[in-house]
């Protein structure tokens, strides 16, 4: 089934929060976060709460975009360990018919086809940005729950294998730098 992403969630910007040294909320930034979208960073709570920060809290499953500059990626919000908002750099996508896992829906924009796609209706000179009408037009396949599982399973495991054929790789590369240091000495 195919369905545009605006009839299965809501899409929302990040907002713009001044950050202090000590807060109560962590404004999430795209510079938390890997060119995969995995959390690289330590979080601490740098945001005052008000009632302007606090309707925009974020929730386990919602999905982050970086929409802003060329570094653009889908993440799955977890529970960090403290409430979290979005900074403006960010549409946060928040599912609301439960026919799509929200891993399954990062999956499906960071592949590099739909990133291509997206991308080639970016709008702006020196920041380009995806705009939210973009991804609320985006066509996403949405096959059944066991497929879905069934994909993102099939991912990890090939992200495995990638950071082990990397690992392997690496080893391989100390094993000859010691065996040519070992004959010339």
């Amino acid at each position: 089934m195919n369905s545009k992403l605006k009839n299965i969630a809501i899409i929302r910007s990040g907002i713009f929060a001044r950050t202090v040294s000590e807060g109560d909320i962590v404004l999430l930034q795209t510079k938390h976060f890997d060119e995969n979208g995995q959390l690289t960073s330590s979080l601490h709570p740098d945001v005052m709460i008000c009632d302007s920060v606090e309707r925009h809290l974020l929730k386990p499953g919602d999905v982050l975009f970086s929409a802003k500059g060329t570094r653009n990626f889908a993440s799955v919000y977890l529970d960090y360990g403290y409430p979290c908002v979005a900074s403006t750099s960010f549409l946060v996508i928040r599912i609301i018919k439960q026919i799509l896992i929200p891993e399954f829906l990062a999956w499906f924009i960071n592949h590099p086809d739909t990133l291509h796609l997206i991308k080639s209706q970016a709008i702006g000179s020196s920041i380009v940005s995806i705009s939210k009408p973009v991804l609320e037009e985006l066509e996403i396949s949405v096959p059944d729950l066991k497929t879905q599982k069934a994909v993102l399973k099939i991912s990890r495991l090939w992200e495995h294998k990638n950071l082990l054929e990397k690992q392997l790789g690496e080893l391989r590369n100390k094993q000859l730098q010691n065996l040519i240091k070992i004959a010339i000495q």
